[in-house]
């Protein structure tokens, strides 16, 4: 026969759950809410999804709708700092130009059919993916509410005007002029999607920076332009 081991000094007892409202006044504290997935995290799911062959640009803005304009600029901008074949930018250019413009009018994203059908193989969009996330998931580390008077939706707007500017000079025939709007583009998309004001004051600051950098090579170009043809005739 063996007897019951007294609790030690001090010690609580271990209260059933269902007993709560006996041994605590007023109701359970809530069940923490499951956190949202992050954007790297979906990304990897619509790589990772057999059932498709292509991803069309229609099935990025539908993935990343519930994440709205922050998602979208940062996907379609990355592309452009990586490696890529000639004219990319200029396709990509095109959804940042409607996505920048309905943030600025504070209208909801949406692609005309002719922009939204374009497609790409999925083990492309895959590889984009694969080169994206860790830089995305170190980003994401970082990111945190702050500042959260820049991402109000006035705020928002004047965003939009300046991501409509970028995306403009991301888009014009310059050579080696692709990059510099890009990256003000992703870092704006980032502190936008997280409403994270410091990494948006510093997209803006690189943003200045960018429309110098793109205005000084198109300025150099127009010159050497006018300069071969006045010395061809």
């Amino acid at each position: 026969m063996t007897e019951d081991t007294p609790p030690a000094a001090g010690a609580q007892p271990v209260v059933p759950d269902a007993d709560w409202s006996a041994h605590h006044p007023g109701p359970p504290p809530p069940a923490p809410r499951p956190r949202p997935p992050r954007l790297s995290e979906i990304l990897s799911t619509l790589a990772e999804d057999e059932s498709r062959d292509r991803v069309a640009i229609a099935d990025m803005l539908e993935t990343m709708r519930a994440r709205a304009f922050g998602a979208l600029l940062l996907i379609f901008a990355f592309p452009n700092i990586l490696p890529s074949p000639p004219g990319l930018a200029g396709i990509l250019g095109l959804p940042l130009i409607f996505l920048s413009t309905q943030m600025m009018l504070g209208i909801s994203p949406w692609l005309p059919q002719v922009i939204a059908r374009r497609s790409m193989p999925r083990s492309t969009f895959a590889g984009m993916v694969t080169r994206l996330t860790p830089w995305l998931e170190r980003a994401e580390r970082l990111l945190k509410a702050r500042l959260q008077m820049l991402a109000w939706p006035v705020s928002q707007r004047l965003i939009g005007g300046v991501c409509l500017i970028l995306s403009i000079a991301l888009a014009l025939p310059i050579p080696f002029a692709n990059m510099a709007p890009s990256v003000a583009i992703c870092l704006i998309g980032l502190g936008v999607l997280e409403r994270d004001g410091v990494w948006i004051m510093i997209g803006l600051a690189a943003a200045t920076g960018a429309l110098i950098y793109v205005a000084g090579l198109g300025y150099a170009l127009l010159k050497s332009a006018l300069f071969v043809l006045a010395n061809a005739f």
